[in-house]
């Protein structure tokens, strides 16, 4: 028996691309003064858990439209952990390898590391409903699944 056609997130999609854009924004407001004192990993690594915090309330109330809870809160730097290690694999391998300018590197990487940190994000902060369930999350409003955001 084939399974229904899930819908695409369209909506949230858009939104965590929006979001994406904000954090990066504010990540390399943070990184470029700290790459000027600091060498590129350690600027790198410093902005990263500075816009950290951001990207997780954004996400939750702007992105999946969800509330936050200090479950969430703890949970999401570990979703940023593959975010984490494929922007620092593609970082270096941009800089190193590469030879991309270790100024416009990071903003290459966050590209690249787009489609997994959005995976990863939305397993975390908005959890599949249980089998049966018809909202999919308590409390939450119901996802449009096209058009605008």
């Amino acid at each position: 028996m084939r399974r229904p056609a899930v819908a695409v997130p369209w909506g949230q999609m858009a939104r965590f691309a929006l979001v994406g854009a904000v954090n990066t924004a504010t990540f390399y407001a943070c990184y470029l003064p700290l790459h000027r004192v600091l060498p590129y990993f350690a600027a790198y690594s410093a902005a990263f858990a500075l816009s950290l915090v951001g990207s997780f309330f954004l996400n939750t109330y702007f992105t999946y439209r969800t509330r936050p809870s200090w479950k969430k809160f703890l949970l999401f730097p570990l979703t940023q952990v593959t975010n984490y290690a494929v922007q620092s694999a593609g970082l270096v391998a941009l800089v190193s390898w590469l030879g991309m300018d270790s100024a416009a590197a990071p903003l290459a990487a966050a590209l690249l590391a787009l489609p997994v940190t959005f995976a990863v994000s939305r397993r975390i902060l908005r959890p599949p409903a249980r089998r049966g369930a018809r909202g999919a999350q308590p409390g939450a409003p119901p996802e449009r699944s096209g058009g605008a955001a």
